[in-house]
């Protein structure tokens, strides 16, 4: 084993390296593929492929300082191609795989990408912006053996890199952990994404959360599905996995109908989600052995409060709570300690947390503000690719704007309220959409919900009238009847929904945040799926049965 005292272990592909080294047949990754072929992967795997792909990016002029785009499921030449960049300096964009037309053609254009990584079923989206992108000269196409191929291929595939006897190895390029890794996107739920720059030292920062937050212990079995391309997968499972040597079970996508078998299947102990997620998996028909899983800890961004505690006892497990953003902030709840609602506390030593008004003015306990957050060591920074202006704004006066209204108790703990200028106001009173969306999940036809407002018809300032989002189960119409009635009886009449939006599919974002911005744009009173509390009041002159 050779010492290479030079490496940093701070910085993921030095950390490979070493590991390659001193434990190379440690298995870390399964990548589960839908019924398809699993693909592992060992430390020495790991190293030895994206060290193949590095080796061709500089072959075909991409080195330091140059971006590169991977767009793909979670694969694993995602992985290997994320891994080839900080061997040679390369900033990769993880590009949403739900990127189509406008948005993958802004992302690839904003970045400046010079070459892109994708699947072949992905090739065709590409391909249709690729006249518009004119900075990339070379794509790289990853063939699985499931995916449609096209009979004619202009580009080199990432199969015969890999595969490839013959292969000069690459030494490490960087050495500074504040050299830039990746740029990440921002959902864009308000409008175009801003790119972060997401530099090397955030690997070292995820082993940190690792050891102090997620705790995993070396019997623990990791999974996800959520989208690599997004932090949350990063952070909870790829990274702490690649530093501790606990595998991970990553699925090609995520999926509420197979997450309980899939974990069975791998005996995963625990798993990802965000609260979008966690609703439409509760939302899933009871089954008998809900409870018999191998799954003991949720790690969870956003649970629901109105399915918080039924969740946990449903599926007879614990809930990690944590509150965390790409520009950075970072708060969490362990399971079973602070009040169920709570995203918890900050780690201690690390940030301080504010709740201001808009004068910057702390407010009392109980009252809502806006998060702000600073550094306690180090520099309060932001990133924005190509906008300072948006970048110095977001961290004015030395303090991280978050644009969340929280509420903090009188021990500390932290609630979410909502983003601002997305608060739903209804005759003077703040709604909470999550308790809504459980009356109307519980429906046995509904399998998603997204609660959110439009202009009241009364015209009152900040007010609004509220349309719930609903999409059926597979097989299965919604009667709007049926919805309204099940609405008018359990909730309060502030809370019953002045209209129904039935679709065929939420749109969302990577991280499954339903898109209420473009929901809106889609909807119109007059529309054929959009239905109107009015129309059915005929059915509340009935006393219930």
């Amino acid at each position: 084993m050779t010492t290479k005292s030079y490496l940093n272990q701070a910085i993921v592909s030095h950390f490979i390296e070493l590991k390659a080294d001193s434990d190379p047949d440690r298995e870390i990754l399964v990548f589960e593929n839908s019924g398809y072929p699993e693909e592992r992967l060992t430390y020495s795997e790991i190293h030895e492929k994206s060290n193949r792909i590095a080796r061709a990016f500089l072959n075909a002029g991409i080195g330091k300082g140059d971006v590169y785009a991977v767009f793909m499921r979670n694969h694993a030449e995602f992985v290997l191609s994320m891994l080839a960049g900080p061997v040679i300096g390369a900033v990769m964009v993880p590009v949403d795989p739900r990127s189509r037309g406008d948005r993958l053609r802004f992302l690839l254009t904003h970045s400046k990408a010079s070459a892109v990584v994708v699947s072949a079923d992905f090739l065709p989206w590409l391909e249709q912006v690729l006249p518009q992108t004119p900075l990339i000269k070379t794509v790289f196409v990853v063939k699985k053996p499931w995916q449609p191929m096209p009979e004619s291929l202009d580009w080199p595939t990432l199969n015969e890199i890999l595969e490839n006897d013959s292969w000069e190895s690459v030494p490490q390029a960087v050495m500074d952990v504040r050299h830039p890794m990746q740029i990440i996107y921002t959902s864009g739920t308000t409008g175009d994404p801003k790119g972060v720059m997401i530099r090397n030292n955030r690997f070292g920062m995820f082993t940190i959360v690792t050891r102090l937050v997620w705790k995993y212990r070396p019997s623990d079995i990791l999974y996800t599905g959520l989208s690599l391309t997004h932090g949350n997968a990063q952070a909870v499972t790829l990274f702490p996995a690649l530093a501790t040597g606990i595998p991970a079970v990553i699925s090609a996508k995520f999926t509420k109908t197979r997450i309980w078998d899939i974990c069975r299947k791998y005996g995963c102990t625990t798993f990802s989600l965000l609260g979008g997620m966690m609703a439409g998996i509760f939302n899933e028909p009871f089954q008998d052995n809900d409870a018999d899983n191998s799954v003991k800890v949720v790690v969870s961004a956003g649970t629901p409060l109105a399915i918080w505690k039924d969740f946990e006892k449903r599926f007879d497990l614990k809930i990690l709570e944590w509150y965390g953003a790409v520009e950075g902030g970072f708060a969490f709840k362990p399971p079973g300690k602070g009040p169920v609602g709570s995203f918890g506390k900050p780690l201690p030593g690390m940030m301080e947390f504010r709740v201001v008004d808009n004068d910057d003015r702390s407010v009392q306990p109980g009252t809502p503000g806006e998060l702000i957050i600073k550094m306690i060591k180090g520099e309060t920074r932001v990133d924005y690719l190509g906008n300072t202006e948006a970048s110095r704004e977001k961290t004015r006066g030395g303090w991280l704007r978050t644009g969340d209204m929280i509420v903090q108790d009188e021990n500390g703990w932290f609630f979410f309220k909502s983003r601002i200028g997305s608060e739903l106001r209804r005759s003077g009173d703040f709604i909470q959409p999550d308790r809504i969306e459980r009356i109307i999940g519980e429906h046995p036809d509904v399998s998603e919900v997204c609660v959110y407002g439009i202009e009241a018809a009364s015209g009152a300032p900040g007010e609004s009238d509220l349309v719930a989002a609903v999409t059926p189960f597979k097989n299965r119409t919604i009667d709007p009847a049926l919805i309204f009635e099940k609405c008018r009886k359990e909730l309060e009449p502030n809370c019953v929904p002045s209209f129904l939006q039935i679709m065929d599919k939420i749109p969302k974002t990577i991280s499954e945040k339903a898109l209420d911005r473009v929901l809106k744009q889609m909807f119109s009173p007059e529309a054929d799926n959009v239905f109107s509390l009015t129309d059915y009041q005929f059915s509340f002159t009935k006393e219930p049965q």
